[in-house]
């Protein structure tokens, strides 16, 4: 027996429409993304002018303190997320075994 197409039906037999491009695909639009995120740290950083901060220890009131530890905190989260891996990390056939 060989079987027929089956055609007819709604939908079967039609190429699925190619997936919708990401936004991020076009190189304008990183640079956009980049731009408002530079933008928006440095409207951060010039607010530690204006903003009042309550403050519990003295390094606190260092112009852009929050920012510095933000980036080191940040570093460091990094590296020790490496660290993690090569003590935790299996083998790539570890779960064919």
């Amino acid at each position: 027996m060989t079987r027929k197409p089956q055609g007819g039906g709604k939908g079967r037999g039609k190429k699925k429409p190619p997936d919708p491009d990401h936004v991020f695909d076009d190189p304008k639009n990183v640079k956009r993304a980049i731009y408002v995120l530079f933008t928006v740290c440095g409207l951060s950083l010039l607010l530690d002018f204006v903003v009042y901060r309550h403050v519990d220890h003295p390094w606190e009131a260092l112009f852009g303190f929050y920012a510095v530890y933000g980036f080191v905190v940040c570093v460091v989260l990094v590296l020790t997320a490496k660290g993690m891996r090569k003590l935790i990390m299996r083998k790539e056939t570890y779960y064919d075994e």
